[in-house]
């Protein structure tokens, strides 16, 4: 891990990658506080803090919440990075140094995912291989080298194979004693896949949510993003053009993805490619939505707290591992504190003031990097 001075940055890029940390680091048990504040109430604002903290929850299996789109959203972001990023290294350093930081900054952030599950303080079986930051680390080196030896073309290509083909592997190819075509929880290929050829701990015992096959899709995701990094980069088109594109694009997958999903359901922990399509159609209209805001409009004072998360994200995530902002916020105004909130405000506040403080706290350290024009990047 590097500290480097700050550098010319796409506001709109550095506030999207915060805001999908921002819920991670407190954000999702502010929503839960809230919900649970006004349980049983009636009226418009126990409406929406309930449909609010419903969406701050994953899906039983299939279909698709706002909690769902946080970690596509995320590899999606990664995506454009690759562009914006690798494009300037290989114009002052060249290819060959490209290829060889993809390559460090995979291993690192691998690692990186596997100190944040545990890391040696598990014994061998209980390690486990494949997570989130994992599987950033593998969409990462993948798209990276796609993108540093492929033109557009056969950028798309690889796009296509790798969600048409993942579609025919989960439709046609039959799972021993289930047979084929099936997408249910416990009876599916990539399920199959991981209970018999992943190593290690799995997330849900037989299978893992960033398990094996469902990896390639998920690098379909992190090609999604790279398109939209094509595109903010090409300076042949006017900047709100590039928004329009964007948003026009998004519309387009989205379709896609939900006409798709009559078929092949739309299922996060397995990946789908209609999930791609849709996470990816949710992507690039925020995107095209930020980026005419912020740096078309020059309108970014607004998002400035996600920016700060954002110019910081893998070490915020990673400090909210080791650290754990919500479990510090306890310590400083939970047990008898929260107690009283509970008892003369309303069941639930106790937990609203540690998630509030959880959260200022993570968003203190994100401050402190980004005005010492600090980024901690792997």
């Amino acid at each position: 891990m590097e500290v480097t001075p700050t550098a010319s940055r796409v506001a709109s890029i550095d506030a999207l990658r915060g805001f999908t940390i921002f819920w991670i680091l407190g954000g999702d048990a502010l929503a839960w506080a809230l919900k649970e504040m006004s349980a049983g109430q009636e009226g418009l604002w126990s409406t929406i803090t309930g449909f609010v903290g419903d969406q701050l929850q994953h899906v039983a299996w299939e279909g698709f919440r706002f909690y769902d789109f946080i970690f596509p959203l995320l590899v999606f972001v990664t995506g454009v990075s690759i562009v914006l990023s690798l494009s300037r290294i290989v114009e002052r350093e060249g290819a060959l140094a490209a290829h060889w930081r993809v390559l460090r900054r995979s291993l690192l952030l691998f690692v990186l995912g596997l100190i944040y599950y545990g890391g040696a303080s598990n014994p061998w079986p209980d390690i486990r291989l494949l997570g989130v930051l994992q599987r950033i680390a593998l969409c990462y080196l993948f798209a990276s080298l796609l993108f540093l030896n492929l033109r557009a073309r056969g950028l798309a290509v690889v796009l296509v194979v790798l969600l048409v083909g993942y579609w025919a592997l989960m439709t046609f190819v039959p799972v021993p004693g289930i047979g084929a075509g099936s997408f249910a929880q416990d009876a599916n290929l990539a399920r199959w896949i991981d209970a018999h050829y992943l190593p290690g701990m799995k997330w849900y015992g037989e299978w893992d949510p960033e398990g094996l096959l469902s990896t390639l899709p998920a690098i379909g995701t992190c090609l999604l993003g790279l398109f939209a990094g094509l595109l903010l980069r090409d300076t042949g088109i006017a900047p709100t053009r590039k928004a329009l594109w964007l948003i026009g694009s998004g519309i387009a997958m989205l379709a896609g993805g939900y006409l798709w999903s009559l078929q092949f359901p739309i299922i996060k922990n397995i990946w789908t490619s209609s999930f791609v399509l849709v996470a990816g159609g949710y992507s690039a209209l925020l995107l095209g939505t930020l980026y005419q805001v912020m740096d078309v409009w020059g309108r970014a004072a607004w998002a400035t707290v996600f920016m700060w998360i954002g110019a910081n994200a893998i070490t915020l995530y990673l400090v909210g591992n080791i650290v754990n902002f919500q479990r510090l916020a306890a310590r400083l105004v939970g047990g008898d504190l929260a107690n009283a909130l509970d008892a003369h405000l309303a069941k639930g506040a106790g937990n609203f003031l540690t998630a509030t403080v959880g959260l200022a706290l993570a968003i203190t350290l994100a401050n402190f990097l980004y005005r010492r024009k600090i980024f901690l990047r792997v």
